[in-house]
């Protein structure tokens, strides 16, 4: 197949594409109307960010939708920013702006290629099945192109899958490895036969988190579909202005996207809540893809031992068992996870510098990066949660 017949096509807004030929390539596994792979990559919630004021004019995050096609087919895209930050990526390059900057570059605006404010694995190069190689190519392509058009100092592709970062590497790109914490269902009939793998103290440690949690004097639940109302979101969001005030300085999402989710997203979602007097006093977020359950944001107008361990990590492993989900992925950062199941996993994204002095200085540190990042998982994973082949570790 001729690469040369491609056209690449860049895109201001959304309303450029309709949903189901966006979709035809970033979840073509839901075109009999089954769930995604992966709710964050669709047009509805890509959409919801830029019709809600989240992304766009302002907020750092300007859409250059990268889509390529073939004799007038869309065969791939791509979720692409012209950022003139580095807040909401969570894979950070803040001492490459500052080293970059104070050497007498312009690191700022540079693009990015990624789900704005979420720190979930998925596909970044989004392509027509049969067309996967030659598609991600020329999107490849396409953005290392546009950015030394413009004089852009570099392009960043987060969180992307393992196989895009193989083959990204092999189109000459630098690979840079994470890490996340991440809970594996190994076909657990319920939550009693999660803990019965885990050793002795970790199983009593998290059975008394979860009575301390569950006595804070109300209820939880977890929402989704249609048992979810407006004033759920307005109480939810609270709780994120709350958490985004604390951790970012103001919150990244708008009152808008929340909305606008429930419109359009609400069979997307599980939302839990802990009520008590008929009031929420904490609430946990999380998306449903086809295979995994992503958490994505916490937040309370009230202190209670444990409820947020609750809420966030053990209400997702039931939720995720109860539904047949083979993951839970938790969100980034937090080595407190692992004590509560969720293990060391390594995380990928994939980056391209103009400048060839800077870009080796990048690729030495990547190196780097990676061997401790190896060698952290090694050691996490062993002091980890589950039961040893010691007898006396399985009383």
């Amino acid at each position: 197949m001729d690469q040369s017949q491609i056209e690449i096509r860049v895109l201001s807004s959304l309303d450029q594409i309709p949903a189901a030929e966006w979709d035809s390539c970033a979840c073509p596994e839901a075109a009999d109307g089954t769930r995604p792979l992966d709710p964050f990559t669709t047009h509805r919630f890509l959409r919801a960010l830029e019709d809600s004021g989240s992304v766009g004019r302002g907020t750092g995050w300007q859409p250059q939708y990268l889509t390529a096609y073939l004799d007038g087919l869309l065969i791939g895209a791509a979720p692409m920013y012209a950022k003139s930050h580095s807040q909401g990526e969570y894979i950070f390059d803040h001492s490459w702006a500052h080293a970059y900057e104070n050497a007498g570059g312009r690191y700022y605006p540079k693009l990015q290629i990624a789900v704005p404010f979420t720190p979930a694995t998925g596909r970044r190069f989004l392509t027509r099945p049969g067309y996967d190689g030659i598609a991600m190519s020329a999107l490849v392509q396409g953005a290392v192109q546009l950015a030394a058009d413009n004089r852009l100092s570099s392009l960043h592709v987060t969180f992307c899958t393992q196989d895009e970062a193989l083959a990204g590497q092999q189109m000459g790109l630098l690979a840079r490895d994470s890490q996340q914490f991440h809970w594996l269902n190994d076909g657990y009939a319920d939550f009693d036969a999660f803990l019965a793998v885990l050793s002795s103290r970790k199983r009593k440690n998290i059975r008394k988190e979860r009575a301390q949690a569950n006595a804070f004097g109300g209820e939880i639940r977890t929402l989704t579909g249609a048992d979810l109302r407006p004033e759920h979101w307005d109480a939810f969001w609270e709780f994120y202005q709350d958490t985004g005030a604390r951790k970012w300085g103001s919150p990244y999402l708008t009152r808008q996207f929340f909305d606008i989710v429930h419109e359009t997203m609400a069979d997307d979602v599980a939302l839990v809540l802990a009520e008590r007097g008929g009031y929420p006093v904490a609430g946990a977020l999380n998306f449903i893809g086809r295979e995994t359950l992503f958490g994505r944001y916490w937040g309370c107008n009230e202190h209670h031992p444990c409820l947020h361990f609750e809420l966030c990590y053990y209400r997702a492993i039931d939720f995720a068992i109860a539904h047949g989900l083979d993951r839970v992925e938790a969100g980034a950062q937090g080595e407190h996870k692992l004590a509560r199941g969720y293990l060391p996993t390594r995380t990928h994204s994939l980056h391209w510098v103009a400048n060839p002095g800077f870009a080796d200085a990048v690729a030495r540190y990547l190196e780097a990066e990676s061997r401790a990042v190896g060698e952290e998982i090694e050691i996490l994973t062993d002091y980890g949660p589950f039961r040893k082949a010691n007898p006396e570790e399985q009383q």
